[in-house]
């Protein structure tokens, strides 16, 4: 139904739209799995984020044939993939989760975390999703639009290695136009052929790894254009990792582009101790212990980007798709700025606030859509994958030579 080639957003007509998916499938693996008691797990094991996880939420479980890599996918926290697993229910659990969050609500967001969710933009400017119209662009008036914070979604159809799910949501941007919005997603977990396909490595004994792609397509359900002069939405996909003191993420960019290399002042400018060029490839530290985040333009992005922590030996892998020729959205919290030069990709690393207070420690690797400039029944895909990989180092460095563009040698600060 979607054609799709990376690098290219598809934008088209729907008819019938995902009409063939309207009987549910459930798998007794794929849709719910039974574990031992959170205590017969160490924490941080894939086994006790999914013990806690199901008291919160008849959960979706995708694995690969091997059963080593696995996946949570949850319908009630908005079709998040809570985290994943190369190595079974005692492996290490990849994705961040903020437990202290459940069972309560935030006016502005409730952070549960998640190794992978979907947002829509922009935040900021005169097209925000974030800010009703007429306010200051400040904490007191940011709130988060339900769909993508605190509603459940709908779960169409799952199997042991595929979940679809949808949402439809209404939502006034910042420039007082109603976007009507059906939202779906498809969320795969990939075998290890398909990890290889994708990336264009090998993977060895030596190594353990877990892949997973998600198709994220917004359609346009209301009855106008989106357009330059009203707003249109974006799709961005937002990635919550564990940090570590010796995680680096790493960001190849085109070194031969003009204009700057990266944002780097979303909260303030970032510390130069804590950010480092080498050789087309952007470092940042991600140790959870300062407020900092960055964007990359779409002349400057390409599309993938990582990070690596040498104390616990986990590489991981994003990649996604990037239009050179679309448009991308400002998402800085001010009107005053022009709304169609913003960046394609983004990182962040979390910190303490002005308060000494805290949400994680956490780490995220984010990609965005170009502005859905959509007619009626119109829809646009984006495409986000995650992959994590462990064992051993000399293996590691070669997939990150070959991926990243730099060695795990050079991918460190001293």
């Amino acid at each position: 139904m979607m054609h799709f080639k990376t690098g290219i957003i598809t934008v088209f007509v729907v008819v019938g739209l995902w009409g063939c998916q309207n009987n549910p499938t459930q798998s007794g693996k794929g849709q719910q799995e039974n574990t031992k008691e959170m205590e017969d797990y160490a924490s941080g094991t894939f086994g006790y984020d999914l013990s806690f996880l199901q008291e919160k939420d008849s959960l979706v479980i995708l694995r690969n044939k091997a059963g080593n890599a696995q996946l949570i996918v949850s319908p009630k926290y908005q079709a998040k993939v809570f985290t994943s697993t190369a190595d079974g229910s005692k492996g290490k659990s990849f994705g961040w989760i903020n437990y202290k969050a459940f069972d309560k609500e935030d006016d502005h967001m409730n952070a549960y975390g998640g190794e992978d969710r979907l947002w829509l933009g922009p935040e900021g400017g005169k097209f925000s999703v974030f800010f009703k119209p007429n306010t200051k662009m400040d904490f007191d008036n940011w709130h988060t639009p339900p769909a993508i914070d605190s509603e459940r979604w709908t779960l169409i159809a799952s199997s042991e290695k595929v979940a679809e799910l949808s949402k439809e949501t209404a939502i006034t941007n910042y420039a007082g136009t109603p976007l009507n919005i059906h939202l779906y997603r498809k969320i795969e977990v990939l075998e290890d052929d398909a990890i290889e396909n994708q990336l264009a490595i090998k993977l060895g004994k030596n190594i353990k790894g877990v892949g997973f792609k998600t198709t994220n397509t917004i359609r346009n359900n209301g009855d106008n254009n989106w357009d330059r002069q009203k707003g249109a939405p974006c799709l961005w996909s937002l990635d919550m990792f564990t940090p570590t003191p010796k995680t680096v993420i790493i960001i190849p960019y085109e070194e031969k582009a003009s204009g700057k290399i990266a944002t780097t002042d979303y909260f303030g400018e970032i510390p130069k101790d804590r950010i480092a060029y080498k050789n087309g490839v952007l470092l940042l530290k991600a140790d959870g212990k300062s407020r900092g985040k960055l964007g990359i333009p779409p002349l400057r992005v390409k599309p993938v980007a990582g990070s690596y922590a040498a104390d616990t030996k986990v590489l991981t892998v994003t990649y996604f798709d990037v239009n050179k020729n679309g448009t991308y959205l400002n998402q800085e919290w001010t009107p005053d700025k022009d709304p169609f030069t913003g960046d394609a990709m983004n990182a962040y690393n979390d910190g303490s606030l002005a308060d000494g207070s805290q949400m994680g420690p956490f780490y995220e690797i984010e990609s965005v859509s170009p502005a859905a400039f959509l007619k009626p029944k119109e829809e646009m895909s984006h495409q986000h994958y995650v992959f994590h990989f462990t064992g051993d180092e000399q293996a590691l460095d070669e997939i990150a030579q070959k991926v990243l563009g730099i060695s795990l040698k050079e991918a460190q600060f001293n």
